[in-house]
Parts: C-alpha cells; sequence; structure tokens
C-alpha cells in the first residue's frame, strides 16, 4: 500500500513521494552529550527507527543521519543561556571533549539496548565546524546582521518564517515566541543567532575563529549544514521530538531558506525537507522526566529495576507516535507481561528454517499489517496483526518463521532471537542470589512432594517478598517480580 505520513509543515496526511526515486533520506536531529538521555529523549529515536524500518520494509535505498551536538545547544531550549557542554564541563571540572565522548557512548550504548539501527552516518557536530562558518558567510550578507554578542538571523527576511510552530500551535502547542531570548539589538524578537561570539575577558574550551569574531556556532546552524552536507537540499523527511517544532526546527527552515534562495513555505520542499515529522511526548506525573530533578529516569534504571529495555520499547510501539505516551511502573510492568507472552510464541519458531512468507494463509494478516503501518506508522494495529501472526495454529512451521520475521523487521524488537531466560534481568537492589532462589525452589518442590503445602506456600511467600515469582509447572521455574 502506499506509505501516508503526517506532514508537520503542512499539516496533512500525505503520500511519501521520495526525492530521489527508490531512494529515501532521512535527518533526524540526535542528542546533545552533556548527560544521559532520559526514556523520554530515547521515544524520538525509537520513532525515527521505526520509520527507517517502514521505509526499507517499502523497499527504498535509506539513507538516515543523526547528528551529534557537541557544542552550540543553550541551557534553555528557546535559544537562552550558557552552552550546556560547557555548563557541564565547568560542574564536573572536566574537560568538555571528555563529557562529549562519555555520553555520546553512554546514548550509543541506549541505541543498541533499544534495537536501534544504526544510522548511515552518525554526524558530529564540532568535525563541521569549517562547513558551519562557510554556510554562514554565503548567508551573512542578505539574511544576517552582527551585534556585540555575535552573528543574527533576520527571520524577516525569509517568507512564511514560523509557519511549523503556528501549524502546531493549531494543536494548542504552546507558543514560542515568549520565550526566546531578549537581546539588546535584535531586529526581531525572533531573531536568532548564528554565530555566539567569546565574551571578552572569558574564553570557552570550545571556540574557534571565524568573521565575527571567536566563539562557536549557534545550535540550530549545525542542523542546516549537516543535513545539508550529507542529504542534500532538499531532502525526504527531517524527524524530531516535538518540542523542535516551536523553535528549533522554523529556525533551522530559515536558514535552509536562506541558503538555498528558496520563496514561502506553501511548497514544503522550500524548507530544506519535503516532510517534518515529529514525535508527542512520553509523560511521567511524578516529573522525573527532567534531568534537572536529579534521579531522573533513563533506560539503565528501567534496567536497575528488572526490566528488559525492549520492553520500553514495545512500550513506545503501544501507542501512536503522535499520541503522548504516558508512563508508570505498573504501565511498563504490563508491556513486559506482553513482551514476554510474544517471546514465549516466538520462541517455538527458533531453529526453524524459514519458508516462504507468500502463504494465502497469512495474506490477511500481512495485509493488515502493511496497512497499518502505511498509514501514518500505526503501530499500534500493526502490533496486533503481528501477534494474531504469532498465535496462528496449523500451519507450516517455517513459512510462520518468515511472516513472523518480516513483520518484526519493522517492529524491531528482535524476538527470534530472544528466550524468556533473557528476559528475566536481575533488578540491582535484589538481596538473593540465583543459588539461593534455586535452592529454596528445590525446598518448595521436596515439600510439595510431601503434601506439605504450608511449608510450600510460606517459601513462596518469602521468595516473593524478595521480588521474586516462584513459576508452578512453567519450565523456566522463576523470574524476578518487577516492581
Amino acid at each position: 500500500m502506499p506509505l501516508k505520513l503526517f506532514n508537520s509543515l503542512t499539516r496533512k496526511l500525505e503520500t511519501f513521494e521520495p526525492v530521489h526515486p527508490g531512494e529515501a533520506r532521512v535527518y533526524s536531529c540526535g542528542p546533545t552529550v552533556y548527560n544521559y538521555p532520559h526514556i523520554g529523549n530515547m521515544r524520538a529515536y525509537v520513532f525515527a527507527d521505526l520509520l527507517g524500518r517502514v521505509l526499507s520494509w517499502k523497499g527504498y535505498k535509506l539513507t538516515h543521519v543523526i547528528n551529534i551536538t557537541d557544542v552550540g545547544h543553550l541551557t534553555d531550549d528557546a535559544d537562552a543561556g550558557e552552552d550546556k557542554m560547557e555548563k557541564m564541563a565547568a560542574e564536573k571540572a572536566q574537560s568538555i571533549w571528555d563529557i562529549a565522548q562519555h555520553y555520546t557512548q553512554a546514548y550509543w550504548e541506549d541505541v543498541k539496548a533499544l534495537n536501534i539501527r544504526q544510522p548511515a552516518e552518525w554526524s558530529i557536530a564540532t568535525r563541521y565546524i569549517d562547513r558551519m562558518i562557510d554556510f554562514a558567510k554565503q548567508i551573512a550578507d542578505k539574511h544576517c546582521y552582527e551585534l556585540e554578542s555575535g552573528l543574527y538571523f533576520d527571520t524577516s527576511t525569509v517568507a512564511d518564517y514560523g509557519r511549523l510552530a503556528r501549524a502546531g500551535a493549531e494543536d494548542g502547542a504552546e507558543e514560542s515566541r515568549g520565550r526566546i531570548e531578549t537581546v539588546e539589538g535584535k531586529r526581531n524578537a525572533a531573531d536568532f543567532a548564528i554565530w555566539r561570539k567569546t565574551p571578552p575577558g572569558e574564553k570557552r574550551q570550545m571556540e574557534w575563529d571565524s568573521p565575527w569574531g571567536r566563539g562557536a556556532p549557534g545550535w540550530h546552524l549545525e542542523c542546516s549544514v549537516m543535513s545539508g552536507d550529507l542529504l542534500g537540499f532538499p531532502f525526504d523527511i527531517h524527524t524530531g521530538g516535538i518540542d523542535h517544532r516551536e523553535i528549533h526546527h522554523p529556525n533551522e527552515i530559515a536558514q535552509n531558506q536562506a541558503f538555498c534562495c528558496t520563496n514561502g513555505l506553501s511548497v514544503a520542499a522550500n524548507s530544506g525537507a519535503r516532510i517534518w515529522m515529529h514525535n508527542n511526548f512520553l509523560v511521567e506525573r511524578s516529573g522525573k522526566m527532567s534531568k534537572s530533578a536529579g534521579e531522573f529516569l533513563r533506560l539503565q534504571l528501567l534496567i536497575d529495576k528488572g526490566y528488559h529495555p525492549l520492553a520500553y520499547r514495545l512500550m513506545c510501539l503501544q501507542a501512536h507516535y503522535r499520541s503522548e505516551l504516558e508512563f508508570s511502573w505498573d504501565g511498563l510492568g504490563a508491556t513486559l507481561t506482553r513482551l514476554k507472552r510474544m517471546v514465549m510464541a516466538a520462541e517455538r519458531l527458533q531453529g526453524v528454517e524459514e519458508g516462504d512468507p507468500a502463504h494465502p494463509k497469512f495474506a490477511p494478516l500481512q495485509e493488515k499489517f502493511d496497512a497499518a503501518i502505511s498509514d501514518d506508522l500505526n503501530t499500534p494495529v500493526a502490533l496486533t496483526a503481528f501477534e494474531e501472526a504469532l498465535a496462528m495454529k496449523k500451519v507450516d512451521a517455517g513459512v510462520k518463521r518468515a511472516v513472523v520475521a518480516r513483520m518484526d523487521a519493522v517492529l524491531g524488537l528482535g524476538l527470534l532471537d530472544l528466550t524468556r531466560a533473557d528476559l528475566r534481568i536481575r533488578p540491582k537492589a535484589a538481596t538473593i542470589s540465583e543459588a539461593e532462589i534455586e535452592d529454596a525452589l528445590e525446598r518448595r518442590k521436596a515439600a510439595r512432594a510431601e503434601k506439605d503445602f504450608a511449608t510450600s506456600d510460606a517459601i513462596r511467600d518469602e521468595l516473593a517478598a524478595r521480588g521474586v515469582d516462584a513459576m508452578d509447572g512453567d519450565p523456566l521455574g522463576w523470574e524476578w517480580k518487577a516492581g
């Protein structure tokens, strides 16, 4: 079926038509590597990975670029405050380069744990400084002006500035203009820095010479430069979290218009990308989603509590990417149970030689699955088709394996490489060893054999109190309680 995607710029569901026949070129705004990513951040990369997998499923040759921001992003997304990287380096009394390397590696570990495929390119911002300066030189005369603090983009010089944010405001999104930094001398409130000069008497760890003084690029500049350099303007799809829709992406679009000398945004490709896509927020009611809250919700915390990271990936897939997703520990526990059931069904297919997936018995399910993912990546419906395929009985195991493998290539759960034992993760706070668990289960088994059910129940309750579920009649024997 034709792939239809929701374009945030036009506010319409549009049939995907690639700029280059047979190819799909995608750019995703990546992390600022000043701290560990929280699970809300990681939802954006599960979404971008899903999009890439769907494009591959549809037969396109995918070129996916994700950037690593190691300079330029300020402490306030509204283009104000200190550079996040410089601030963290000062707090930790470490080299900013070491900070960047450490948190980039931590992000990549989360990427791997969530079965997110490697992109064609990880574009590192600091490797593109010369090209950023060249880009700024080309637009400076017509679109920029210089102040004591740096080079600023005059948003009045491009047509339809902020159309993306205004389209978002139709959905009740926060009005962004009141959150933009006030700088003396700016011509328009929405004008933003292309290059920030290092203030007199200060020295940054990351700074470079430019025609506008020694300093560092603005956050928005890097994405325009790297996406255009690696994918060419216009490319197919630009993705990011919904928070980027209000300031960061409108500023990128303005830079792209200036660089490409394009007109207004009634033609979406004039923005630099034909389609702009945004995933909605992950909501956590206790307020622990913010990195300023101390122990915030990162993927490692989920693992430390005994949850397999792919349970979080499945949790993301259970909601449409444009819907808010509420996180709770109970919800994650229920999702882990759903994942276990899938794994149990898929385990029977491991080691089976794949057959031909084009089997008439599976055709309706494959059509349902394709229709769902073709409808703006409707994974909640696609998951039901997937589970129906897993549950299909009296069918050739090789054919079933092939169908499951094809669907899972889109969902990215890796079920055919998982076992229930893989999902049994020891919580960091567990106070009982696996040897002690096995010993208790042996004692319980002996008590049950002697019909001493009081002792058997006492041992079960003792295990439960220490976070272990005894599972009678299950070959696995026991699992950690998720909670």
